[in-house]
């Protein structure tokens, strides 16, 4: 995401979306009841010679919708704004959807910005200029290729080798299953993007030296590890496990992954965690807290600034989870909030 201006006295920031990841940022900082301003396209109004609508044509203009409803799809990566219009040259008061992608631009104005809404601004500032990971989990049979978002991990696809029995114990040629595995990646892979290799058996050690026979540049900053399985379940493992945590640390999804890790550790053995609004308050006031997390839900239904700041004050660190991987899927089940303490309370 580019921040491109800031008006404190209207208390509004114009940003633009650089990736798909800024579309889910965009997503936790705007709220109902916002002023969003963007080009968007509209029928004209009608006049007494254009009675029927069908026949007028769609117009570019520049809107500004009250939010009444805020919609964000996985699946195609779109954000959806609905609600009235309430400044543009026409149709006051009527309803309207704003549809934002890769390239838009949009300025969101509001009665009062949160501290965690403007930190997600520069979160999302910061994140736009780390690579994102590129998993490929495998063994003889089959290859999983996922992507490590700023929000989550997505499986993109699944590659069978087509291969069985003895008759296939000599080594891939890289045009087969491997071959079919890169012509995959060519399309995910961007410059000095990590591509993580993974999997029991040798398998992934003979599809990274494949790859960089095909694209030396492209395969540049392949890493290889051994997983007990392969498939999602492999990738899920490995980022469990910590294993390839340099890689995974300079995402936002692997250090969310560790804090929520060290917290459950925290509770189950030293006492040194704890979790709910009323202990991490309590904890966050008398300066234990360390590490405070908060489920990126939380901080969209409730306005936990005194939380925040209380934490800040005491040089603790704030980490905001996502929701949508399994470390976010552990801090829901603690009610979405929990924190580690520098000693026990």
């Amino acid at each position: 995401m580019r921040v491109l201006g800031e008006d404190p006295s209207t208390d509004s920031v114009k940003v633009m979306v650089e990736s798909d990841e800024d579309l889910w940022h965009l997503y936790n900082i705007i709220e109902e009841g916002d002023l969003v301003t963007a080009s968007t396209t509209r029928r004209e109004e009608k006049s007494a010679d254009k009675l029927r609508a069908e026949k007028m044509e769609k117009k570019r203009m520049t809107l500004g919708i009250r939010i009444q409803k805020i919609e964000f799809s996985e699946e195609d990566l779109r954000l959806k704004l609905l609600g009235v219009i309430e400044t543009g040259p026409q149709d006051i008061g009527q309803h309207h959807t704003l549809i934002f992608e890769n390239g838009d631009s949009l300025t969101i104005q509001k009665k009062r910005w949160r501290t965690t809404q403007l930190e997600r601004v520069r979160r999302a500032v910061s994140d736009s200029k780390k690579p994102r990971i590129i998993f490929v989990s495998l063994d003889q049979d089959e290859a999983t290729v996922a992507v490590l978002r700023q929000f989550g991990l997505k499986e993109v696809t699944t590659i069978r080798s087509g291969r069985s029995g003895k008759q296939y114990e000599e080594r891939p040629s890289v045009d087969g299953y491997h071959g079919e595995i890169h012509s995959k990646l060519k399309f995910l892979m961007e410059p000095n993007m990590p591509l993580v290799l993974l999997g029991p058996g040798f398998e992934k050690e003979d599809l990274a030296e494949d790859l960089k026979k095909i694209d030396p540049e492209l395969y540049k900053k392949i890493y290889v590890y051994h997983t007990g399985q392969s498939g999602m379940v492999g990738i899920n493992e490995l980022m469990k496990a910590g294993m390839g945590a340099d890689v995974l640390r300079e995402s936002s999804v692997g250090a969310e992954l560790e804090a929520v890790d060290q917290l459950m550790t925290a509770i189950a053995k030293d006492g040194l965690g704890t979790y709910g609004p009323n202990e991490v308050m309590n904890a966050a006031l008398s300066g234990a807290v360390d590490k405070l997390l908060i489920l990126d839900s939380k901080v969209r239904e409730q306005d936990l600034d005194d939380m925040v700041r209380a934490v800040e004050s005491q040089k603790g660190t704030v980490i905001i989870v996502s929701s949508q991987h399994d470390g976010g899927k552990q801090l829901a089940a603690l009610g979405g909030i929990g924190a580690i303490l520098r000693y026990r309370i």
